[in-house]
């Protein structure tokens, strides 16, 4: 198993709920997300900037 520190842009969404789950998935296409925070928020260009670690790869036994 890898650990990698990630950043992504995301549009802003309608509800919180609905930021959340476009951020989850877009963090899912990288791997496992262990903690994920939106670090900032950028209204003219409605994108939020997420950083996260996410894991990648099995655990071997």
């Amino acid at each position: 198993m890898t650990t990698h520190f990630i950043t992504a842009e995301i549009d802003i969404q309608e509800t919180p709920t609905q930021l959340q789950k476009v951020i989850e998935a877009e963090l899912k296409k990288q791997g496992e997300p262990l903690r994920w925070a939106i670090t900032s928020v950028d209204e003219e260009q409605q994108k939020v900037a997420v950083e996260a670690v996410v894991t990648t790869g099995s655990v071997e036994s």
